[in-house]
């Protein structure tokens, strides 16, 4: 049994993580040109703290002796859960990008011909990407059961709130129907925020 733990840290969520990055990076080639795209200042603000919570989550725990204290005893129940959790997680991630189709960006951006998408994902939450990366981050930290983990999942959602407040402003000023969209979904949870 606790030949499964190592497993599932070492194989199986990487693994989870390597293949959603492989369809971003190839879905990322198709897409709509640009039309404004947000200052590179605004890009660092999000994308530094969002690097740090992928290192604390990808680095080995000795990388960071402060944060590798366990929140969780081992075993291999809640690295299971884990996985399960990353799974989902990318599972939503990536069904909420197909339906973006060639709007997706990376950054806060504005596309040629953007269309405010209301289908799949959508039509219960606004950022489904974000919703289903924070599930997967969720299950990565409770994977490795380390306070790095809980550490990476705080950044990376104070990260995607302050890039969510970014994104409603340009939709809002993009889209008038974009307030009337916005009271009937939630942000990232359905029936929480």
């Amino acid at each position: 049994m606790s030949q499964i733990v190592p497993l599932f840290l070492r194989t199986i969520i990487p693994a989870l993580w390597l293949g959603w990055l492989v369809y971003w990076l190839g879905a990322a080639l198709n897409v709509k040109l640009t039309r404004w795209r947000e200052s590179l200042l605004s890009r660092l603000i999000y994308l530094v703290p969002t690097a740090v919570g992928v290192l604390l989550l990808a680095a080995p725990s000795r990388s960071f002796p402060l944060l590798n204290a366990r929140f969780l005893p081992p075993g291999a129940l809640v690295p299971a859960l884990g996985a399960a959790l990353v799974a989902a997680g990318l599972v939503l991630a990536v069904w909420a990008r197909r339906h973006l189709g060639g709007n997706w960006s990376a950054t806060v951006t504005l596309k040629e011909g953007h269309t405010l998408v209301r289908s799949g994902p959508y039509a219960a939450i606004r950022h489904p990407i974000y919703a289903g990366l924070l599930v997967g981050i969720l299950g990565t930290a409770l994977a490795i059961g380390e306070w790095r983990g809980i550490a990476a999942l705080v950044i990376v959602l104070l990260t995607f709130l302050h890039k969510i407040r970014l994104e409603e402003r340009r939709m809002r000023e993009s889209f008038p129907d974009y307030e009337a969209y916005r009271r009937k979904t939630a942000a990232l949870v359905p029936f929480v925020y």
